[in-house]
């Protein structure tokens, strides 16, 4: 599933991420380039 995170406002935007379950490493994210090439 892809995602992203636009801020629209004023305000600072704060994500915050919470995982569950017994596994929490991070070698199973795959990035992609978005339309800016970050």
């Amino acid at each position: 599933m892809l995602h992203r995170v636009n801020n629209t406002g004023s305000t600072e935007l704060i994500f915050i991420e919470v995982q569950t379950g017994t596994y929490f490493g991070e070698d199973d994210i795959e990035r992609v380039e978005d339309d800016f090439g970050r």
